[in-house]
């Protein structure tokens, strides 16, 4: 299994589940994935420590502009 393309798609697919609060707040993501891989996307930086309560994890600025040109790589562009 090439673990590196699976990291990236799962980071992908936070892209399509973040939000935030409002305009000034972190991107946030929903949790909903596999344990490993977001452990190995919060060792590279991508995401803050999955390992709370909390059922979204902050997506960091170098996380959140990878996993949207992931995804718009994979997927295309989301419109309004």
């Amino acid at each position: 299994m090439d673990i590196e393309k699976l990291d990236d798609d799962v980071l992908a697919l936070l892209f399509l589940t973040a939000f935030r609060e409002d305009r000034d707040s972190a991107w946030r993501t929903w949790k909903t994935q596999d344990w490993e891989v977001m452990n190995r996307l919060h060792e590279k930086g991508y995401i803050a420590d999955p390992r709370s309560k909390a059922k979204s994890v902050v997506l960091s600025k170098e996380g959140f502009e990878r996993a949207k040109a992931l995804f718009e790589a994979k997927y295309g562009e989301i419109t309004d």
